[in-house]
Formats: structure tokens, sequence, C-alpha cells
């Protein structure tokens, strides 16, 4: 089965897999339908050096 690539340009939610027709759109649904999911990475994103990471100066 092939699949057209009609709406390939447009915007769409990682989340729900909705189609926008532009990024406005798409940040708008984002911030109100799933801004829980938002949220809580925005505060959890407390990135450190995983073991054995090696860092260059």
């Amino acid at each position: 089965m092939v699949l057209p690539l009609v709406d390939e340009s447009k915007p769409k939610c990682f989340l729900c897999h909705k189609m926008f027709d532009d990024i406005a759109g798409l940040k708008k649904h984002q911030n109100l339908v799933h801004s829980e999911f938002f949220e809580f990475h925005k505060k959890n994103d407390i990135r450190t050096p995983s073991p054995g990471d090696v860092t260059l100066f």
C-alpha cells in the first residue's frame, strides 16, 4: 500500500498526530491541549552527564 504525499508540507502534532495548516496553529494547539506535557518536561529539564561521558576541553 502506498500513501500519497499530499499533506507532506503541513505541520503535525507529534503527540496526537493532528495536522495543521500553519505552525502558528500547531503552537496554539500544543499550548492549549498538551500544556501539561510541555510544563512537565520544562520542569524536569535537568541535564547532567551520564556515567561514562567524556568531557573534552
